[in-house]
């Protein structure tokens, strides 16, 4: 049988940043059904430490149809993925690997699709789902903490949800920070209208910002509570183990706390699990998962003074879904290349 593979240039090609903002709504909705299947991820870590082996399995509910008219009633896959965060001085990105789509009558192999450039592009999307629902109608100042294949791709979420005029960027390598300016001023035109500098100081970054995206590879806070003002809206990207976090704990405590999932964020979220673990605030902490404020089951942000978080850990619906949209692309402009597999009784006639 012929299964889809599709390269991360294809996946770029196919996958907008409006249109993945426009998917993961919908997987929002989908995942406040209830027809989700999805266990915690695992990672295996090399016996170094330098790596690990990530896999993400799920099932997402619901009638999909392929271009050509095959109904599916519903997506399995899984994303098998390897983090490796000293990546950061190679020419390898931290997350590679790929996202396996299956159809659930038969268990048909359908598809594998570079996983790297969906996870940039999905992760910042549902930033922006967390940030059209929790930020201020009128948010403008937009403060990045990073300078990395995130902090690019959550400036591009951020212009599609919100009307930015001023972008401020801290790294701790500074000629970092100036490269991630000169590529997003290349590459969105957006920009074009936006004061945008960059800063020697984290604290300086985020003084005043209405938005603010922490995407860092840190192990310790970079974002303390005493620089928020009334009103911020966070997203918190970048730490996804349970010992590392880039949020110290008054700025968990003090905000009103929203996650992708809940089983995942009690479980892997270290900006969560630290808090808790000196008894600052226990799991009720969390208001709700994104997924009932999108379905208005939560009203999100009750006043224009609240301090707002999301923390994102990334779950395997949203990449499932995120990669059926690729695979339904890909196959209506014929793009991706067809590759011979096993799995059908004929095979070993």
């Amino acid at each position: 049988m012929d299964v889809l593979v599709v390269g991360c240039t294809e996946v770029r090609t196919l996958l907008s940043m409006r249109a993945c903002i426009d998917v993961m709504s919908r997987t929002f909705e989908v995942l406040a059904s209830g027809d989700v299947v999805q266990p915690l991820r695992s990672i295996m870590w090399l016996p170094n430490k330098v790596g690990g082996l990530g896999v993400m399995p799920g099932y997402q509910g619901g009638e999909v149809k392929d271009p050509d008219g095959t109904t599916h009633a519903g997506i399995v896959g899984i994303k098998v993925v390897t983090v490796f965060p000293g990546n950061e001085s190679t020419p390898y990105e931290s997350h590679q690997g790929s996202v396996m789509l299956f159809e659930p009558q038969h268990g048909r192999p359908l598809a594998i699709i570079d996983a790297g450039e969906i996870t940039t592009i999905r992760t910042a999307a549902v930033s922006a789902v967390a940030t059209r629902h929790l930020a201020r109608k009128e948010a403008a100042s937009l403060a990045i903490l990073g300078s990395g294949t995130q902090a690019f791709s959550h400036v591009q979420a951020m212009l599609e949800v919100r009307p930015i005029r001023r972008l401020r960027v801290w790294s701790r390598n500074g000629d970092n920070a100036r490269r991630l300016i000169r590529r997003a001023s290349e590459k969105l035109p957006a920009l074009a209208n936006v004061d945008v500098e960059t800063c020697s100081d984290a604290a300086d970054a985020v003084r005043d910002a209405d938005i603010v995206c922490t995407t860092t590879g840190a192990r310790e806070p970079v974002l303390l509570g005493e620089w928020l003002s009334p009103g911020t809206h966070i997203n918190a990207v970048g730490a996804c183990i349970p010992v590392a976090r880039e949020l110290d704990s008054a700025a968990v405590t003090n905000a009103r706390l929203f996650v992708d999932w809940r089983d995942s964020a009690l479980h892997e979220a270290g900006d969560l699990l630290t808090p808790m673990r000196a008894g600052a605030i226990d799991a009720s902490h969390i208001q709700a998962d994104l997924a009932e404020v999108v379905t208005a089951q939560h009203p999100g942000r009750t006043s224009d003074d609240d301090v707002t978080l999301f923390k994102s850990l990334g779950i395997a619906v949203e990449d499932i879904a995120a990669a059926w949209f690729v695979y339904s692309q890909a196959q209506s402009r014929h793009l991706g290349t067809m590759l011979e597999m096993g799995g059908g009784r004929d095979a070993h006639a």
